[in-house]
């Protein structure tokens, strides 16, 4: 019981801590989704070189898109025109951070971190789109899967809806970060809140020191955890700060904060297919050396004392567990912090809760009018919102679709219109590197 109370305790003072700046950095980034659309970033990155790849690198780092939802993001670039070394730069860059992301960095690990963690995601990405821009120069062929001249349907407003100043409000803005964000990561969060909850109650601070301090051996241990592992930025953070309480140098923190949000499984296996091997090869490397080096600089720093003390917050120097805390009952630690933390539990419990599946999950069929075609598909590969967007946008700039649903819990998607081709609908979800099922015609 002492143990489970113990583990509660140290959650509960870890929320505390990043709930004020997880709502600010939600809040933020909800403000982004209103000004910068996936189109948008399209049409300033549609072009080849180096100022390409370092627009698609700088563009990554404050979108909050975790490492499932740029993987479409990316494909569509790809398809759009971007270049593999702006494609590969900006999926490099935007799964290591984010608006949300960089906030609770400030929150849990300091200043110091805050500002290192999103100046390594821009330069990974830069170094490795530029090294793609030079040594995979294919780029002069078709990218994965050109868009066909009449992808817009001459009915269809697809191309202009998303460009259209005003369509998107204040109020959609708050939808999205303070209730689709949620959504997306809130599993992963709470999953990151529990963990860190457990080893900063079940380890003694530093008492792993003498095995995880500094060093290239625990940078490769958090390097071999982080690459196959799928976490994201925000839910990485409080992780790393329970490893630093731990007794991990602040360098392997960080060699698992940049790996693990930037790779995974499933991530390689489908970059594969829309960038090809030679470019996944260059990502891994850049990654792998890129979060090395930023590792060993950090720590160096650190152990030469050029980072003051003032740059880490009491919760990146002390336990979480509440000895040793400095927060007042005024201050971001007393009833302000709690109160945020309330909030944000308030939103994770609405974002977890299980959402009305409009669409049924019968077998796939094709159902036809004299006036309107209608088709649903199955998308295996979905986790987060941004999956859903590129989805529906896929879908929607093929010639003859009136318009598209895509069901993220069942996992469906809902095409209607007139005259559109059904291959082509699955290929350019393929495209996007889902997996698909498409009925046979009746």
């Amino acid at each position: 019981m002492n143990v489970l109370l113990s583990i509660v305790t140290a959650s509960w003072n870890m929320l505390v801590e990043m709930a004020p700046y997880l709502l600010l950095g939600f809040t933020v980034a909800g403000l982004l989704s209103v000004l910068i659309s996936p189109r948008w970033v399209e049409r300033h990155l549609g072009d080849r070189g180096l100022g390409q790849v370092f627009k698609a690198s700088l563009f990554g780092v404050p979108l909050p898109l975790c490492s499932c939802g740029v993987i479409p993001v990316g494909a569509s670039l790809r398809q759009h025109g971007a270049g593999k070394g702006a494609t590969t730069a900006f999926l490099l860059s935007t799964p290591q951070t984010g608006v949300d992301s960089i906030a609770v960095t400030y929150a849990l690990l300091g200043p110091f971190l805050a500002v290192v963690r999103p100046v390594a995601a821009l330069l990974t990405g830069f170094l490795g789109g530029s090294l793609v821009y030079a040594l995979d120069r294919n780029d002069d062929e078709q990218p994965v899967e050109e868009i066909p001249t009449e992808a817009c349907s001459s009915g269809s407003d697809c191309c202009e809806t998303e460009e259209a100043p005003g369509k998107k409000t204040l109020l959609d803005g708050l939808t999205y970060g303070l209730v689709t964000l949620p959504r997306d990561i809130g599993r992963a969060l709470v999953v990151g809140i529990l963990l860190s909850g457990v080893i900063s109650a079940l380890i003694e601070p530093r008492a792993l020191e003498a095995y995880l301090g500094g060093g290239v051996w625990p940078m490769l241990a958090a390097m071999a955890v982080g690459i196959p592992l799928y976490v994201c930025a925000t839910a990485s953070t409080p992780i790393a700060l329970s490893l630093i309480h731990a007794g991990l140098s602040p360098g392997a923190a960080l060699v698992f904060l940049i790996t693990g949000p930037a790779t995974n499984g499933a991530t390689l296996t489908t970059l594969w297919r829309v960038l090809g091997r030679r470019s996944v090869l260059i990502f891994l490397l850049t990654v792998a050396v890129g979060a090395l080096a930023t590792g060993f600089t950090v720590d160096a720093l650190v152990a030469s004392e050029l980072v003051p003390s003032s740059a880490m917050t009491p919760a990146a120097v002390t336990t979480t567990t509440g000895h040793e805390h400095h927060g007042d009952e005024s201050g971001v630690g007393g009833w302000f912090g709690r109160g945020c933390a309330i909030l944000l539990i308030l939103l994770l419990v609405n974002a977890l809760w299980p959402q009305p599946q409009p669409m049924g999950r019968g077998d796939l069929e094709m159902k036809t009018t004299s006036d309107v075609d209608t088709m649903e598909l199955t998308v295996a590969g979905m986790r987060c919102n941004g999956c859903v967007e590129s989805v529906t946008r896929a879908l929607n700039e093929c010639s003859g679709v009136e318009g598209a649903t895509v069901d993220l819990a069942a996992g469906r998607a809902s095409v209607r219109g007139a005259g559109f081709d059904r291959s082509l609908l699955a290929d350019k979800i393929r495209a996007l590197g889902f997996e698909v099922e498409v009925a046979t015609a009746e």
